[in-house]
């Protein structure tokens, strides 16, 4: 009976200790699951950074391709901008290179024009001398042919003689009645009232250089016949006017010429004139061309014919001077000359030698 109590008393401490050893137990696993519990979210919220992280080191890469891509950009225009600045240094250094040969190739070629101008400045003094010699010696030829050329008979030369004094007294007596009619007076009042200034200027300069001259011919009335080549010389030229056929030598010749020339650089300042005064062309309204005496002295030719080559080159300098051009003449100093080809053929002289 003791042998039982004993047993049961063991076997009840027995299970005791089993229940003490199962309820740690419990509460460890208890513990566990609750741990498992707790750390089950845990896991959960680092699923979303762990994804944002993989991205961000996915994106690590493309970043660093588009910052390299950028820096080799900003390279390639920092070497671009560089390229320009190089060329436009290049370009401005030849540039400066070409001005600098230019300006040299100036200065060489001034100085070789210079020397050449030294050189060549005794030669052309020595040419220009040769010619004024050769010129002068001409002049001479020609006086010494004239002085032997066809003598006229002590006849001949009294009748020209006379033709010259009745030509004289001729001449003298028609600017008398010209002086007496007004027709200087006339005129002038009529292109005042006209308002053409600068034709009336013209007129004023024209009447006193004619007067001067008509002072200086008047100081050569007392002329010796004799001595003059003109009452001697034989004619050499033939001349046409008006159907009519003359004969003149080179004395005539000589102030026929003249006449033509007169009246082309009257002409041309009368037609000048006009123009400047906005007036309509008109060379015979003149009193120039209707007066056709400036330079003629009464000797030599017939005061007619001086004036109708006088007229001649007065139309053609009048045409030129009121257009602006020179189609009949050019300029020559402060005055201007007709053309001698014009001249030939105005005077149209046929050598009788």
């Amino acid at each position: 009976m003791k042998r039982f109590a004993v047993l049961s008393t063991a076997a009840l401490f027995v299970l005791l200790g089993a229940a003490a050893l199962a309820y740690p137990q419990q509460d460890q696993q208890d513990e566990k699951q609750n741990k498992s519990d707790k750390d089950k979210p845990a896991k959960q919220d680092q699923k979303p950074q762990q994804r944002q992280q993989d991205a961000n080191r996915q994106q690590e890469p493309q970043q660093q391709n588009e910052r390299v891509q950028q820096q080799d950009r900003q390279q390639q225009e920092r070497d671009n901008q560089q390229q320009v600045q190089e060329q436009q240094r290049a370009t401005e250094q030849r540039q400066q290179d070409e001005n600098r040969q230019a300006q040299q190739q100036q200065r060489a070629n001034k100085q070789r024009q210079e020397s050449n101008r030294q050189q060549q400045q005794p030669v052309q003094s020595q040419n220009q001398q040769r010619q004024r010699e050769q010129e002068r010696h001409e002049a001479q030829q020609q006086d010494q042919d004239r002085q032997q050329g066809e003598r006229l008979s002590e006849h001949r030369q009294q009748q020209m003689v006379a033709e010259q004094q009745r030509r004289s007294a001729q001449f003298r007596e028609e600017q008398n009645q010209q002086r007496e009619r007004g027709l200087e007076q006339q005129r002038t009042q009529q292109l005042q009232q006209q308002r053409r200034t600068a034709q009336y200027r013209f007129q004023e300069d024209y009447l006193q250089r004619e007067r001067q001259e008509q002072l200086r011919f008047q100081n050569e009335r007392n002329r010796d016949y004799d001595r003059d080549p003109y009452y001697y010389s034989a004619p050499i030229y033939r001349y046409q006017r008006a159907g009519n056929y003359y004969e003149i030598n080179q004395y005539g010749a000589d102030v026929l010429r003249q006449a033509v020339n007169y009246g082309y650089s009257e002409g041309f300042r009368t037609g000048q004139a006009d123009r400047e005064d906005r007036w309509h062309a008109d060379y015979q309204d003149s009193y120039a061309y209707q007066d056709a005496n400036y330079g003629y002295n009464g000797y030599y030719v017939d005061r007619d014919d001086y004036n109708y080559y006088f007229r001649e080159g007065f139309r053609r300098g009048y045409e030129d001077g009121y257009n602006s051009r020179y189609q009949y003449g050019r300029a020559s100093g402060n005055t201007n000359v007709i053309l001698d080809i014009q001249l030939s053929n105005i005077l149209g002289f046929v050598s009788l030698r």
